[in-house]
């Protein structure tokens, strides 16, 4: 669990290369700068943790790039205490990028394998993260509604249970499209459960996996 000054000016040097490439939000930048990020990846691909690339983790599930996370966490606008739910903790880097952000995080993964793994290095981190085993797909209802819902994985449409735990005035970020590539999403949810929809250009996301997905 060593974060050396080498790993330090490495993650410097990714922060650098997110803002050149229009990464603007400071409390992100800032955020991103904290977490170290080489923790959460496979030992064979270590090397390459500070590189703007996704690279695989276990159960052939990815670690998002690095610009993904920072343009996701971006368009949802955190601030701290408000409650935010993911979907998809994968290797749980992303989880403690919005933890480092302050807010009240829930977190649900599909995969058992790596739903214990993050648990195991969040709370070796010191993170304080709510975890569940379980189908993404459907949210996770007892603790909605939700300010935020961040996703993870592509979604050939966005599940209405995102919709109903979201609470009015809310923002769902979701990547949206076919298994190949998807567009990212900001959904603004109103009064009457309409949503105002805005288009954050392509990405490229593993799919989502469940009943309310692929």
């Amino acid at each position: 669990m060593k974060d050396t000054y080498k790993h330090k000016g490495l993650r410097k040097r990714l922060i650098e290369t997110l803002i050149e490439k229009g990464i603007e939000d400071e409390k992100v930048l800032q955020a991103m700068l904290h977490v170290p990020r080489h923790l959460f990846f496979e030992k064979e691909f270590e090397d390459f943790s500070y590189e703007d690339k996704a690279y695989p983790i276990a159960d052939g599930q990815t670690i998002s790039q690095p610009y993904t996370v920072a343009a996701q966490t971006s368009l949802l606008e955190t601030r701290p205490g408000i409650k935010v739910l993911e979907i998809g903790t994968g290797s749980g880097y992303q989880a403690a990028v919005l933890a480092q952000l302050k807010v009240k995080l829930y977190s649900v993964e599909r995969k058992k394998s790596l739903h214990q793994k993050a648990q195991h290095l969040l709370n070796e981190l010191g993170y304080q993260v709510n975890l569940l085993y379980g189908d993404g797909s459907q949210g996770w209802f007892n603790h909605a509604p939700y300010d935020r819902i961040l996703v993870t994985a592509g979604a050939p449409e966005i599940p209405q249970a995102f919709v109903d735990q979201l609470k009015p005035g809310g923002l769902l970020i979701i990547p949206v499209g076919d298994q190949e590539n998807q567009r990212m999403i900001r959904a603004i949810k109103q009064a009457d459960s309409s949503l105002i929809m805005e288009d954050h250009g392509a990405f490229r996301f593993v799919p989502l996996i469940g009943n309310d997905g692929w």
